[in-house]
């Protein structure tokens, strides 16, 4: 798979030894990666060999039990609470089953961020909910909407739609066609590759679905 934006020879997102251990469960073990600026890599494996502990590991929500992270030259394990929040808003996150708030409309979820770190006044947001949710193809007619009257694929678009509302520079795809039928997944296929360019984004895709993988990255 191409990429036509510009991919830089160093490396945004680096990992150096990762060993993760919950008691005497080894869950990752001596985990080296390089993903450099700009690039789509994909990670693949069976269901429960640790892909979705190495996400969480890389944005900080697990800590290593050895080994270190490094984001943007900074190793995060040196990085005190309120710096690594600010890190942590370089990121977006499209969570396995889209994770969206049951209670919030659609709306709601995609603002959430925005109101959450206090970046944008009301007239601002709207505007960035309505172009978010343009960007992945869903109408204005869903704000209104809970979760729960969308179809599974329709979820994982707002959940994508919410993961740009901050503009992020790396984006964390946790398996992002899983429960879909192969349109669908192509759709959400698509749309990784729109976002990719139309943002100067670095993507990380986990997935044990080779045809996404095969598809979107530059790398597996």
């Amino acid at each position: 798979m191409s990429n036509d934006q510009q991919i830089s020879n160093d490396p945004l997102v680096e990992l150096r030894n990762l060993t993760i251990r919950f008691n005497a469960q080894t869950v990752l073990s001596d985990i080296n990666l390089k993903v450099k600026k700009g690039e789509t890599i994909a990670i693949i494996g069976e269901s429960g060999c640790g892909k979705t502990v190495l996400m969480k590991t890389i944005i900080r929500l697990i800590r290593p039990t050895t080994g270190d992270v490094f984001f943007d030259g900074k190793n995060l394990g040196a990085t005190n609470e309120r710096d690594l929040t600010k890190q942590r808003m370089r990121f977006g996150f499209v969570f396995q089953a889209a994770a969206l708030f049951d209670s919030m409309t659609i709306f709601q979820n995609i603002a959430f961020p925005l109101r959450q770190h206090q970046i944008r006044d009301r007239s601002e947001i709207q505007q960035t909910v309505e172009k978010r949710l343009a960007e992945v193809g869903l109408p204005k007619s869903i704000f209104d909407k809970k979760p729960a009257e969308l179809s599974g694929g329709m979820r994982k678009r707002v959940g994508l739609a919410r993961a740009l509302a901050m503009e992020p520079e790396v984006i964390l795809y946790d398996e992002p066609t899983t429960g879909l039928d192969p349109i669908m997944s192509d759709v959400i296929n698509a749309l990784i590759i729109r976002t990719r360019s139309h943002y100067p984004v670095t993507s990380i895709v986990v997935t044990h679905d080779m045809r996404t993988a095969k598809k979107v990255a530059d790398r597996i």
